[in-house]
């Protein structure tokens, strides 16, 4: 690739991680500023990824997310998925709870991959798909938590189901990807578990990496 094609490349990535960090729209001039790139560049990155739907113009001229990144995310989640299982089928067997991964959607997690234990007699049956608040529940939480810097495990207690203990941790590492991998049971969980769900997050960032 010629260097002027690999630099406008990066440029538009730039562009486009700038406008993905849920901050809102920008103006041109703004987006100059922030980038530290002239405005004839910005406007001539802007015509490009606005003809192929990865931004838009709202009627006050700012700048946002085009719903053609949807479509890139929706590939995605098929591949954090196939990632993660591995990772995950471990975690619930050494555990003997319900492993799974959940990435952050809006202000909501969503479950993209779930493992059931093959060894216990009782376990909680999780959806994938599943949404709930990121206020509620281990997972939720530990998203939470990696915003304000912080990657060990939590636990909580009843927050998404009468009786259901969590343990989940951040997925670190990752500047694309806000995730927490996790398990989740009604019995008693072993002290042990919560080290192990936080190898098992370390486990994917490292085959995502």
């Amino acid at each position: 690739m010629a260097a002027e094609s690999a630099q406008t490349l990066e440029r538009g990535l730039r562009l486009l991680r700038l406008l993905a960090d849920g901050k809102g729209g920008r103006t041109p001039t703004e987006l100059s500023s922030e980038l530290s790139l002239s405005r004839p560049v910005i406007y001539r990155l802007l015509t490009t990824l606005t003809s192929e739907g990865f931004a838009r113009r709202d009627a006050e001229g700012r700048v946002h997310l085009g719903f053609g990144v949807l479509v890139l995310a929706q590939a995605v989640q098929p591949l954090l998925r196939a990632a993660a299982l591995p990772a995950l089928r471990r975690l619930a067997e050494q555990v003997g709870a319900t492993a799974h991964l959940t990435v952050a959607e809006g202000d909501d997690g969503l479950a993209v991959a779930v493992v059931e234990p093959s060894w216990t007699h009782l376990h909680v049956a999780y959806r994938e798909g599943a949404r709930h608040p990121l206020a509620k529940g281990a997972a939720g939480r530990a998203i939470l938590a990696l915003r304000e810097g912080r990657t060990d495990y939590l636990v909580t207690e009843g927050q998404l189901q009468e009786g259901a203990r969590g343990i989940a941790a951040p997925v670190t590492g990752l500047p694309w990807l806000e995730a927490s991998v996790g398990v989740v049971t009604f019995g008693p969980l072993d002290e042990a578990a919560g080290p192990r769900v936080v190898e098992a997050a370390a486990e994917l960032a490292a085959a995502l990496g």
